[in-house]
């Protein structure tokens, strides 16, 4: 079974729109990764001032060839996952933004059951 990586993003709430401007204009390295298999980032609705980035992947693996590959270049190159405060999103550019986030951690599960909607 996959692997779940969240990553809960503390964003104030000037830099909302920041940090969801950011992965809506990240290079989309992840997508093309191997191993990737799901991306969504998470917006607080009540109550909280973390986003989560969810990212599954084929195995713990792949994402760390994916930390070590693309997400390690972008970091190294100017911005891209960094700019966003973590993991799968950001933007590029030669000076690395300050970072939208104040405070990150990631949490890692296996997936052990799944289910999908009914055909039919």
């Amino acid at each position: 079974m996959s692997i779940v990586k969240i990553n809960a993003l503390t964003v104030p709430d000037a830099q909302r729109e920041v940090l969801e401007q950011r992965f809506a204009s990240r290079a989309g390295s992840v997508e093309s990764s191997d191993g990737f298999e799901w991306f969504e980032l998470l917006r607080p609705v009540e109550g909280t001032d973390q986003y989560l980035v969810y990212t599954r992947w084929r195995s713990e693996e792949d994402f760390q060839a994916w930390m070590e590959g693309p997400m390690k270049a972008a970091h190294q190159g100017g911005g891209q996952a960094g700019a966003a405060g973590g993991p799968a999103g950001a933007e590029g550019g030669a000076e690395r933004p300050k970072p939208a986030a104040t405070g990150s951690s990631v949490w890692s599960f296996e997936v052990v059951q799944q289910a999908a909607p009914k055909q039919g």
